[in-house]
């Protein structure tokens, strides 16, 4: 091929990619992520509310809270609802604890064909492992630094 040849070549291949990669807008992104993540607190300050209406102590309403917020993940992650929102809301619904039930509840309905062992037992951290791992990682880091600065 001559020189010409490749350039143009070249050029259709980067208006190729230019047409299939998606455009996304950053500001509408942040706001569609503010609501779900807001909306997911929302549900939690209800719930919350609920448990102190009833005379609850607030680590008991705390618990139960956190509790009946991961079911509600999972239940929408077995149901499918959850991964719809999460492709819609973005960080606001990875982030909170309700996206941390659904990185281990999606592993464990995806490999349930494969078994009990291999499947679920062994790919259900798959998307959580990393980070249980870093978080006790850098709690151990922040602890050591934290005990040595009490040593002066």
């Amino acid at each position: 091929m001559d020189k010409i040849a490749k350039m143009k070549q070249q050029k259709r291949y980067e208006e190729y990619v230019k047409g299939k990669t998606p455009v996304h807008n950053v500001y509408f992104n942040m706001l569609k992520a503010f609501i779900t993540g807001g909306s997911i607190c929302l549900v939690g300050q209800i719930i919350f509310h609920y448990c102190k209406s009833l005379s609850l102590p607030k680590d008991v309403c705390s618990s139960w809270t956190s509790l009946l917020l991961i079911l509600l993940s999972v239940l929408l992650t077995g149901i499918n609802v959850y991964p719809t929102l999460a492709k819609w809301g973005g960080a606001g619904a990875l982030v909170p604890i309700t996206g941390f039930a659904n990185s281990v509840a999606a592993p464990a309905i995806e490999y349930k064909k494969e078994g009990q062992v291999f499947g679920i037992g062994c790919k259900i951290f798959t998307i959580a492992g990393p980070v249980i791992l870093y978080g006790i990682f850098t709690s151990w880091i922040l602890g050591l630094i934290y005990w040595f600065f009490n040593l002066f």
